[in-house]
């Protein structure tokens, strides 16, 4: 007996060239077949593309929406976006991280997205704010979205010591993932090796920030390569950002990304706070300092597309939507081929679910009822397009509705 069923739905790769009804039974996927038979509620949808939810796998919702009380930026060659974000973490609290993290998180969810893993700021003075207000919206959203919380040390571990007390009860607190930004750390080897050592105690994954920046004459990106292949930690370790390989020519490119993919490290592109970021340097003739998601792939390296900040000085703009960002690295790697903007496609879905691990993920019976309606044919021209998320259905019950616009004909 089916509870619901999505009638027409395009789905890659399925019988009967892809357009088939996907019924739902008490919170599962319980059959994938055409003209399903069945007198249970449905939702019809008119052969536009289906996938399993749409993943982030790198998001700040503890730090999104402070961009109206930070100061402005002092100059492009000056940004400070660190030190204004500093400035203002003493006006952080649970009630405050709350209520924004919620917007952003709501409207991750509008945008078609159903799994998040979200670095959550332990450094001073916020310490475990973040969690104890992330942990209320992860149960209070939980009939929509799989919240996932990344224990994470933005500014540093041997230089600021007290952090590491933060971070030790953050992961006490239920923390499933952990992070860190040797970036920002004195000693770059220590903060390192401490995250993979609390990882290891704990039995959580690794995804960490590296190598941000435009110069590749110093990277991280092997340090933890040679980590995860010393513990073991091969498909549970994740890198974000690490655009100084985008500096490098592309055989030094493809060396680093199939030692990524020999040591099962994925790496998370983040075009839009980046593009933002990155490169002040230079007053023209400006480097993209983007990670070429497409490159990595075509090496065996495991490749998710994110969004990263959401209205803060990292990066003052944003709408949660997965697929723009795709878009946009799209647009920026100068991406055209329709199997190219397919797998950059699989990078907010599919691939993103293997990042974070997810065993019942994908449009397949005995999986969690869950798939996001992309009014598109197939994944190339969802991204080609910026296709909108017109239906989510998470846990079998119908989570989003938007209607599908139409032209209105002079009478």
């Amino acid at each position: 007996m089916l509870d619901y069923v999505i009638r027409n739905a395009r789905v890659p790769g399925a019988a009967n060239g892809g357009n088939v009804d996907i019924g739902f039974s008490k919170g599962k996927i319980a059959a994938i077949e055409p003209k399903l038979v069945a007198d249970s509620p449905s939702y019809d949808a008119q052969g536009c593309l289906c996938c399993g939810g749409l993943v982030e796998t790198h998001i700040h919702l503890d730090k999104s929406r402070i961009i109206d009380r930070c100061a402005p930026e002092p100059s492009r060659s000056d940004p400070s976006h660190m030190k204004r974000v500093q400035a203002v973490k003493d006006t952080f609290t649970v009630e405050d991280i709350y209520n924004r993290a919620k917007i952003t998180l709501e409207n991750c969810i509008k945008q078609g997205t159903t799994r998040i893993r979200t670095h959550v700021e332990i450094d001073p003075p916020v310490g475990t704010k973040s969690m104890e207000a992330l942990k209320m919206l992860q149960k209070e959203y939980a009939w929509a979205v799989d919240l996932e919380l990344c224990a994470f040390a933005q500014e540093g571990l041997a230089n600021m010591p007290e952090t590491d007390k933060a971070l030790v009860q953050a992961l006490e607190m239920g923390a499933t993932s952990i992070g860190g930004a040797p970036n920002y750390d004195t000693d770059h080897p220590y903060h390192i090796n401490r995250v993979f050592e609390l990882a290891r105690e704990y039995d959580i994954h690794v995804d960490m920030h590296i190598d941000s920046g435009h110069d590749p004459a110093t990277m991280d990106n092997m340090m933890v390569a040679d980590m995860a292949e010393k513990y073991r930690y091969g498909g549970r370790v994740a890198m974000g950002h690490m655009t100084k390989v985008a500096a490098l020519p592309p055989q030094k490119q493809k060396d680093i990304a199939r030692r990524l993919a020999d040591t099962g490290v994925a790496v998370t592109v983040l075009p839009a706070t980046d593009l933002f970021v990155l490169a002040r340097h230079k007053d023209y003739d400006v480097p993209r300092c983007i990670t070429d998601a497409n490159l990595f792939a075509s090496q065996g390296c495991n490749c998710s597309i994110s969004t990263n900040n959401i209205l803060n000085p990292f990066t003052p703009f944003g709408d949660c939507s997965l697929i723009r960002m795709a878009n946009m690295h799209a647009n920026v790697l100068q991406v055209g081929q329709p199997d190219q903007l397919a797998e950059l496609f699989s990078m907010v879905s599919d691939r993103s679910a293997r990042l974070l691990n997810l065993k019942d993920y994908g449009i397949k019976v005995g999986n969690q009822a869950e798939v996001t309606v992309v009014d598109a044919q197939s994944p190339a021209e969802a991204i080609a397009t910026n296709a909108p998320v017109l239906a989510v259905f998470k846990r079998g019950r119908q989570t989003v509705s938007r209607p599908r616009p139409e032209l209105l004909r002079p009478q």
